[in-house]
């Protein structure tokens, strides 16, 4: 019963958390500055490790397909599988856990230090909110700098789609691009666009939260700062199951 009690006071503060650091987006102060030290942080420090692990997860898909297309006479089709599972599925959903390792680990951390040197008590002392001043800065950066590293995510992994079936696999290039831009129509684009602003807002939320609720020391840190992580990745799992479920009914798709 204690423990049921806790897991609901635990949610309870999430939400409360959660829904305050959205809406201080819109109060002032701003915090210009440490929203852009954030996008910084969360955008061009995650280039690179989003760029190497989306080029081949692109690779390895194409691979894939090519060999088990191959041997069905279907080869053609290497590029329009690879188009919808990367734009739909698999560009957000691996932004997103790569952003976690990288982002959302650190956010965690950080706070989770700011915590144990009471660093977030003297904001309080000051008259200064930590929600606004930690947390928002954190949810902006994450709901911007998230949709544009998968964008820049999802065209490394078609190139590097491209290259395994041009360079290995032996097809045509120009086939596989006119696979590509037929497969860029409204609903495949929407349905990769609106889920890492999603993951975003989760990530920072559960992130930031956790950071904040870190307790013991050093052993506190890393039990938080791995919780973190874990419970991001899950709920990424997750809430992209009912985004998917939710917009192929809206869209219209058969299931």
């Amino acid at each position: 019963m204690n423990r049921l009690k806790e897991l609901i006071g635990d949610l309870q503060d999430f939400y409360l958390l959660s829904i305050r650091g959205l809406l201080s987006i819109f109060k002032r102060p701003l915090y210009l500055r440490d929203m852009i030290e954030q996008m910084d942080y969360a955008g061009a420090g995650s280039f690179f490790i989003i760029f190497i692990v989306s080029l081949f997860v692109g690779m390895a898909l194409s691979l894939q397909l090519s060999a088990e297309l191959s041997r069905l006479g279907m080869k053609v089709y290497t590029g329009k599988v690879v188009g919808i599972s990367v734009i739909r599925e698999l560009g957000p959903v691996v932004a997103a856990i790569v952003f976690t390792g990288r982002v959302g680990a650190g956010m965690a951390s950080e706070l989770g230090l700011m915590v144990l040197g009471h660093q977030v008590d003297t904001f309080r002392v000051f008259g200064v909110d930590p929600i606004k001043k930690l947390v928002t800065p954190r949810i902006v950066s994450s709901i911007i700098m998230l949709p544009a590293l998968t964008i820049i995510g999802d065209a490394v992994s078609l190139f590097g789609g491209y290259y395994i079936a041009v360079f290995v696999s032996n097809q045509s290039g120009t086939v596989y691009w006119s696979s590509i831009r037929e497969e860029l129509i409204f609903e495949n684009v929407f349905f990769g666009a609106i889920k890492p602003f999603v993951f975003g807002y989760l990530i920072a939320c559960i992130c930031c939260y956790m950071g904040l609720s870190t307790k013991g020391g050093a052993t506190g840190l890393r039990q938080s700062t791995t919780k973190a992580v874990v419970t991001s990745i899950i709920m990424i799992i997750v809430s992209d199951f009912i985004l998917t479920r939710i917009l192929l009914y809206v869209l219209g798709f058969s299931v």
